[in-house]
């Protein structure tokens, strides 16, 4: 069964958003890897700073029909969808990975161009699934973020385990 990872972020409400993002995908997919959540500034954009994390779950739903679920939990979330590439989100998830696919049907790009453009993409994925090897790069993830550019390393700032929750029972996400 593949292994897939999606990129989560919010801009909007973002706490609220994100643990309703990830009890969504426990229930479509069952059970979770999560990586740390970092805040980065808004790229792209004028905006408030998002949070940003990575989930893998084991599938064989076929990716697009992943996608098809990605696109209806974001949607359930508030998710507007128009012509701006970069824009305040209530919630964005994106599938990074689909195994060890490589598919190049624009928009659905597998891996994700992504991975390789943005830290807040590349270090999280780095964090739960660095041993994995980038389908097309030959690389680790891990390997791909040491070598990223120091700069862009910078925009980072990972947010303590549990900190960026507001949850009064205290519960994990």
């Amino acid at each position: 069964m593949p292994r897939v990872w999606v990129s989560v972020g919010s801009n909007i409400d973002r706490e609220r958003h994100i643990r309703g993002a990830l009890d969504d995908l426990r229930g479509l997919f069952g059970e979770l890897e999560v990586s740390p959540v970092y805040e980065s500034a808004a790229v792209g954009f004028d905006g408030d700073a998002f949070f940003n994390l990575v989930v893998g779950f084991d599938t064989e739903l076929p990716p697009e029909r992943v996608r098809g679920l990605l696109r209806a939990v974001e949607a359930r979330h508030g998710r507007e969808r128009n012509d701006q590439k970069f824009a305040a989100r209530t919630l964005d998830l994106d599938l990074l990975t689909y195994g060890d696919a490589v598919v190049g049907d624009g928009g659905h790009a597998l891996p994700r161009e992504e991975i390789e453009r943005y830290a807040f993409v590349l270090g999280p994925l780095a964090d739960v699934a660095g041993g994995q090897i980038h389908p097309q790069r030959g690389l680790s993830f891990a390997e791909m973020w040491r070598r990223f550019d120091p700069e862009g390393r910078r925009t980072l700032r990972r947010i303590p385990d549990g900190a960026w929750m507001h949850d009064p029972d205290g519960e994990d996400p």
